[in-house]
């Protein structure tokens, strides 16, 4: 039911206070008419007692305290959905922007989502094969999980964003999808997404929710919902398995920092809100599969660490809620590797569920060890070199030198357009262990060693996934 209130209490900024508002629900939607100005829509974020806060989206310039009529509608923000929201391009709130008019909706779809009983989620396994060599072979992305990346500025998370879109696969491809949500992000870049993924042919199976850079911040707010609320719907309503990546979380973080100073609430660790752990979890924990349901959403969140600092709040609360972390280094980037993902940094903590025999391969948990293994070593290496100098080293230690700069040539620089198949990685992976001597190898049996220890064709497998670009 819904009712209209002629006046406002208050103006604040984005904030207008409204009396009399009995019956009102937090996060309801409001409508906003004033004379001579256009319809505006609202979310009520505060009620106390008859008084509601509301948050306007498009800013209150030009309304009048005594001659806006508010109406409240009664329910929350809701999306028109249907699958063919694919290949198609929205705002932060949800509105399109192609020029392709709105969508046929099959479902109308509260952007907040609904509690999922904890029972009800079934266990992530199977993987999603991303091309990448850094994370297929070492931190394989799980159907179901969540696997943020960690970045800074300067860095090239942009750029593996458009790789991943580019690259993810799954084996069944005409069920597979993904939600791109960018918040905060320059014309030209939103552009660039969208022109990359057009040209690459992906862009049938991708839906985009943009927020740009001077775009109300409440927009910004809203976007993840947005987009997690399509996904939601494509991978538990459709049977798809949707891949969701949000870019950039701090972006949404300094909203949300911006939008509680301006409600007046006491600032927690560094000037965001104390609730900002639920907060991003309330956006993180709608990853999953649920038990009946044919889909799965995957997370891959990517934010910006301030000044590189890996314990900033976004970053770390980021990491207890969430099942790991690439970490993009930026001495590989410096060196021109890329992507630039730190080996020893990153952790796919869902990965020993998702691969092996009928997943991937019977060797590639083992392979991943005895590769962390011998990349640990390296930097110990390096560490010693340093000191003393590379000459005086023992020939073990500068074989793991060697296997250092092999490792990050081939195996990590693997370049914007080449694309590998989990076998080429893993095949990779055991020309790269070729090089070192058989007795350093006390992560794999010696089944695996005598089925893929091969020294005379290491340097030719090296040589042909040099990067060429």
């Amino acid at each position: 039911m819904t009712q209209k209130i002629l006046g406002l209490q208050e103006v604040s900024g984005s904030l207008i206070a409204i009396d009399n508002a009995r019956g009102a629900h937090n996060e309801e939607i409001v409508e906003i008419e004033s004379a001579g100005q256009p319809t505006r829509k609202g979310r009520i974020i505060q009620l106390d007692g008859d008084r509601a806060i509301v948050q306007v989206f498009a800013g209150t310039s030009g309304l009048s305290r005594t001659n806006t009529k508010t109406t409240f509608t009664g329910h929350p923000m809701e999306l028109s959905l249907s699958r063919e929201i694919l290949n198609r391009t929205f705002n932060g709130a949800g509105q399109p922007i192609d020029g392709l008019g709105a969508v046929y909706a099959k479902a109308q779809v509260n952007i907040n989502g609904l509690p999922l009983n904890p029972v009800a989620r079934q266990y992530p396994d199977n993987f999603i094969e991303t091309g990448i060599s850094a994370i297929d072979g070492l931190n394989t992305l799980i159907r179901g999980q969540k696997l943020p990346i960690f970045s800074s500025s300067g860095m090239p998370h942009d750029k593996l964003a458009i790789q991943i879109v580019r690259q993810a696969a799954i084996g069944d491809e005409e069920n597979f999808g993904i939600v791109f949500g960018a918040m905060g992000v320059k014309r030209d870049v939103a552009d660039h997404f969208r022109k990359s993924f057009e040209e690459t042919g992906v862009m049938e199976k991708v839906c985009m929710f943009v927020n740009l850079a001077n775009d109300p911040i409440i927009e910004r707010i809203l976007t993840p919902r947005c987009a997690l609320a399509a996904a939601e719907y494509l991978a538990f309503e459709e049977g798809m398995h949707i891949l969701v990546i949000l870019t950039d979380m701090t972006s949404y973080c300094e909203a949300l920092r911006e939008f509680s100073s301006s409600k007046g609430e006491i600032p927690g660790r560094k000037g965001y809100p104390g609730y900002l752990y639920s907060d991003l979890a309330s956006i993180y924990e709608r990853a999953g599969i649920i038990e009946g349901k044919p889909g799965s959403l995957t997370q891959i969140p990517i934010l910006t660490m301030p000044n590189d600092d890996i314990t900033h709040p976004v970053p770390d609360l980021t990491g207890y809620i969430t099942e790991g972390q690439l970490v993009l280094d930026s001495a590989l980037h410096q060196n021109g590797i890329f992507p630039p993902i730190s080996p020893l940094a990153s952790l796919s903590r869902l990965m020993k569920d998702g691969i092996g025999e009928g997943y991937t391969r019977g060797d590639h948990a083992a392979l991943a060890n005895q590769l962390f293994a011998s990349y640990a070593k390296v930097v110990q290496a390096r560490s010693l070199a340093s000191v003393i100098g590379e000459d005086e080293l023992s020939p073990i230690d500068q074989s793991y030198l060697k296997f250092g700069r092999d490792f990050e040539g081939t195996f990590l620089n693997q370049g914007f357009t080449n694309k590998r198949s989990i076998v080429e990685t893993l095949d990779l992976g055991w020309a790269l262990l070729s090089t070192l001597p058989v007795g350093e190898l006390d992560r794999v049996d010696q089944k695996l060693i005598d089925a893929n220890y091969h020294p005379e064709n290491a340097s030719r497998i090296l040589e042909l996934h040099m990067v060429k670009e």
